[in-house]
């Protein structure tokens, strides 16, 4: 499922050509993922794409209907698994399971396609915009150190689990979190609350720079995810943990597992991901050495 850097790639792709356009008209295939399919025919004709917007796994347009921007609604899309939003001439040829198209002022077609139709395309008063996105967590790029170890204070949960929560960050799964706790050498087991202020700073350093590196080479094209333009991500070839078992961890040269945490393969290194249980008694040793 695409995460946050899939999400970003697509945004800053519909960006530079959205913005400004108004959308003449409306045509649904297959309506079984879209939420109230009639109020988008009835409402969005006619309406001004003002900006693209992420929240989270979240594609973001706000509307405009009049210059003042009275009552202006949000129409949320959530790509699920298959899914791709895309900004194609009218006469392109439509790929297979297209079910959304919207008609833009320039002639051209903003269009949704979703083999699996796991996604989700939803129209958004603000205020329920406001109150159903008021749920999701900080964003990963832009929390405090302070805040980030604020939410880890006092919390039981694995921290693979938080990590995959959206309501502790937002934008983040099984890819990133495997990712950026293999680069930060912290077992996907500990415990959240477990962790020192050094550990909350290496976390929150390597999800940055791994969402960042991940951002800049246009995501993770593990099977089906390609950008606004069509093309896949390449961030799949700097993969250090995820979906690698049995293969050496570029770091060690151990053997890269994989583990089940809150229902998710999670893989990591076992030398330099050390299990809390191993980890724990590390620390006694060193104890035991320093007050010999």
């Amino acid at each position: 499922m695409p995460e946050l850097p899939e999400v970003e790639t697509v945004v800053r792709g519909l960006r530079p050509v959205l913005p400004g356009r108004r959308i003449a008209s409306v045509r649904l295939g297959k309506t079984d993922f879209i939420d109230d399919p009639a109020a988008l025919e009835r409402e969005l004709p006619g309406c001004r794409i003002a900006d693209v917007q992420r929240r989270g796994k979240y594609i973001v347009l706000p509307l405009e209907r009049d210059a003042r921007g009275d009552n202006s609604p949000l129409l949320i899309v959530h790509l699920g698994m298959t899914g791709r939003l895309a900004v194609q001439a009218a006469v392109a040829p439509a790929a297979a399971h297209t079910h959304a198209y919207f008609t833009l002022d320039d002639g051209r077609e903003l269009r949704f396609t979703d083999p699996r139709r796991f996604g989700r395309i939803a129209l958004f008063s603000a205020a329920q915009f406001a109150a159903a996105f008021a749920r999701l967590g900080a964003e990963p790029l832009e929390v405090s150190e302070v805040d980030f170890r604020r939410l880890l204070a006092g919390r039981r949960a694995r921290i693979k689990a938080l990590l995959l929560d959206q309501r502790f960050l937002r934008g983040i799964g099984n890819i990133y979190a495997d990712e950026s706790l293999w680069r930060a050498q912290l077992h996907p087991m500990r415990l959240g609350a477990s962790l020192s202020f050094a550990d909350a700073h290496r976390l929150l350093e390597a999800i940055r720079h791994i969402l960042r590196a991940a951002i800049r080479l246009g995501g993770s094209s593990i099977s089906d995810f390609v950008d606004a333009n069509g093309l896949p991500g390449e961030f799949q070839m700097r993969h250090r943990a995820y979906d690698r078992e049995g293969k050496g961890c570029f770091r060690c040269g151990a053997r890269i597992r994989r583990i089940i945490v809150t229902g998710r393969s999670s893989y990591f290194c076992p030398r330099c991901q050390p299990t809390p249980r191993l980890r724990r008694a590390a620390q006694r040793k060193k104890k035991s050495a320093r007050r010999k």
